[in-house]
């Protein structure tokens, strides 16, 4: 008797402690798609800005079509992109575009000194300092995530239950560019 009792506690333990296990998962899993959200949302009004961009761009360097048609390709593909890591690719591809953009206008002084342009450009520069601290939010609950899943005992839990681990947003290639910091010249 005394030894059934003790069974049945030690399975109550076991449960109530892979009950615990589960919910801390469950709650990481969602931080971490609430981080991807929040990233959503500054990449949609960052695709929302570009038409604009490109529309006043046009007005003053209609004949550079390649780099236009580039930035509407790469923010159509960015779009449409879906999953971690298809949005990265498709982000680096258009961070690439935009710079090409922002380095046409360096051609074109009446475009530079556009007001029109530099309100766009500025706010664009917002969306990107807002996206950043969206992508660090992500990856933190991302790395959280993980390393909950990995941890024992959870990891005897977390295959089982469906839990794998997740992408972190990474810029890649284009991190070098986006960490440097910024060159002045007077």
């Amino acid at each position: 008797m005394a030894t059934l009792i003790i069974i049945l506690i030690v399975i109550a333990v076991l449960v109530v402690m892979g009950a615990g296990i589960y919910n801390r998962l469950v709650a990481l899993r969602q931080s971490a798609n609430q981080a991807f959200a929040d990233i959503d949302v500054q990449l949609r009004q960052r695709h929302d800005l570009i038409p604009n961009l490109v529309e006043t761009v046009k007005g003053y360097a209609s004949h550079e079509r390649g780099t236009l048609e580039a930035v509407v390709a790469a923010r159509n593909a960015a779009v449409a992109a879906q999953g971690v890591d298809d949005k990265v690719q498709a982000e680096n591809a258009l961070s690439g575009a935009l710079r090409g953009l922002f380095a046409l206008s360096e051609s074109y002084p009446d475009l530079k000194a556009s007001a029109n342009f530099a309100a766009l450009q500025a706010e664009l520069a917002n969306i990107e300092n807002k996206l950043a601290a969206a992508r660090r939010f992500f990856n933190n609950a991302v790395g959280e995530y993980n390393a909950a899943i990995q941890q024992f005992p959870a990891v005897l839990f977390a295959g089982p239950a469906g839990f794998q681990p997740r992408t972190f947003f990474d810029l890649g290639e284009g991190r070098a560019a986006a960490e440097a910091a910024p060159e002045v010249r007077f």
